[in-house]
């Protein structure tokens, strides 16, 4: 059967593959093979995926993924009933790929800044990545970037979000995740059927950040046990001491590219709290008796990549918790959220820092895409 026999696109989605057409034609010729295997990639995995209850009817499925699929299948029931997230079809199939990850993005950022280049995209607007199906040709985009002289990294994502477009897919990347984390991941990605500000990870992510977190204490509270919620627990403070780890050195970072020194001495300085970042991870892993979970960030040489978006998912997660507060629930945070959504970014921002209690950082700009 034909992948395109295998599902129908609405007129919507039609819609959006036309916009992503008439952008390819636009581009360049490197530019229309990226819309080429973004289009080919996404529809591919459409095409992979069948409903849920399908999978659980089989009788080849193995035990393990019929476990995890009823979990996902109850999770994703959850999210409807007690979060308000939508009630679609995302999330109701799945999808087994012969990858590690659905995908691999592409962050750059001069050698001397962390503020990362930017693309932009037909309805995304403008993200801090570029992601490929294969990872070749990620490597291939990396090493472009890097003979021009910005800092790369390339990593692999196990699930992202098409807003709605289409109907996102459970998939083999995560779905063997413990309960917690698979909840986290689903109410996260929801979360951006929600509420999505074209050009605005920061907002976009720390919303979906904090959905996630107030999503998986609920669900915990109504599913877990004691021992789920122990291992959930180490999860996140593990998850907490890493990101503090990050945010330190990234402030260190930032104060030196800032500072008059000469461009050796700060290179010099940008090698030895690389250094630093690596011998205090290995202490917090001693003190996590061994846990080996963030291995992977260090898979590449360490660089300003790898710290340029570090701050978009937890910036201002403490304002949407505030915000939550205030509403009184999760009805009340998406109508303001997205009363939010539509303002300018710099308000948005400014309303943002002033409910969460904090100072807004000198605005700085977005590195031009090469």
């Amino acid at each position: 059967m034909k992948m395109m026999d295998r599902f129908k696109l609405s007129k919507t989605k039609r819609r959006l593959l036309l916009a992503i057409a008439a952008a390819a034609c636009l581009a360049s010729c490197s530019g229309i093979n990226y819309y080429a295997q973004a289009a080919h990639g996404q529809l591919s995995l459409l095409a992979d995926a069948r409903p849920v209850d399908d999978w659980l009817a089989d009788a080849s499925t193995d035990a393990k993924l019929r476990e995890r699929l009823a979990s996902a299948r109850q999770i994703r029931r959850f999210a409807v009933e007690h979060l308000g997230l939508p009630d679609n079809a995302s999330y109701r199939n799945y999808a087994a790929l012969k990858r590690p990850y659905v995908l691999w993005n592409v962050v750059a950022a001069p050698e001397l800044s962390l503020v990362p280049r930017e693309w932009c995209f037909p309805v995304a607007g403008c993200v801090n990545y570029r992601g490929y199906y294969a990872k070749q040709g990620a490597l291939d985009f990396a090493r472009e970037l890097r003979a021009g002289g910005d800092d790369v990294q390339v990593g692999g994502v196990p699930a992202y979000s098409t807003l709605g477009w289409f109907n996102d897919p459970l998939i083999s990347t995560f779905i063997h995740y413990p309960d917690a984390e698979l909840a986290r991941l689903i109410f996260h990605e929801l979360s951006h059927q929600v509420v999505y500000a074209p050009g605005d990870s920061q907002f976009n992510e720390s919303f979906a950040s904090a959905v996630e977190e107030a999503g998986v204490e609920r669900w915990l509270a109504a599913h877990g046990n004691d021992a789920m919620r122990a291992k959930y627990a180490a999860f996140s403070v593990r998850k907490a001491d890493f990101i503090g780890l990050l945010l330190k050195i990234r402030r260190a970072l930032e104060q030196n590219y800032a500072s008059a020194a000469p461009v050796e001495q700060k290179r010099a300085a940008k090698a030895r709290l690389f250094q630093q970042l690596t011998n205090e991870y290995q202490e917090l892993k001693r003190n996590w008796g061994g846990y080996a979970g963030y291995d992977r960030f260090f898979a590449e040489p360490l660089s300003n990549a790898h710290l340029a978006s570090v701050a978009t998912y937890n910036d201002f997660v403490p304002a949407f918790r505030a915000l939550r507060a205030r509403e009184g629930g999760f009805p009340g945070l998406y109508a303001a959220v997205r009363e939010l959504a539509g303002l300018s970014q710099e308000e948005r921002h400014r309303r943002l820092h002033q409910i969460g209690g904090t100072t807004a950082p000198p605005k700085a700009r977005a590195a031009p895409q090469q």
